[in-house]
C-alpha cells in the first residue's frame, strides 16, 4: 500500500512583533518625525506605550502601538 502525502502551502503568518529599532522605522510615525530611541525607551519605562518583555528582551506589537497612539496619545489643544 502506497501512501501519498499532500503538503499544503505554509500559512502566511505576519508577525508584527519588533524591537525598538524596528518600531522606530516601521512607518507608524510620520516620515522625518520618528521619535528617537531614547524617547521610545523613556515611553517604555514610563509605560506610555504597550510592550512585551521576554526575558531581558523588549518587543513591541506594531498593531497594538498604532491603536494605542490613535486612541490614547492625543495631545489636547491649548485654550
Amino acid at each position: 500500500m502506497q501512501t501519498t502525502t499532500t503538503h499544503t502551502a505554509p500559512c502566511a503568518i505576519t508577525n508584527t512583533m519588533t524591537d525598538i529599532t524596528g518600531l522606530r522605522l516601521s512607518g507608524i510615525f510620520p516620515a522625518g518625525r520618528e521619535p528617537s530611541i531614547r524617547t521610545l525607551r523613556e515611553w517604555t519605562k514610563l509605560r506610555r506605550i504597550p510592550y512585551h518583555k521576554v526575558g531581558h528582551f523588549v518587543y513591541y506589537d506594531l498593531a497594538e502601538i498604532a491603536a494605542h497612539i490613535r486612541t490614547k496619545l492625543k495631545v489636547p489643544a491649548r485654550a
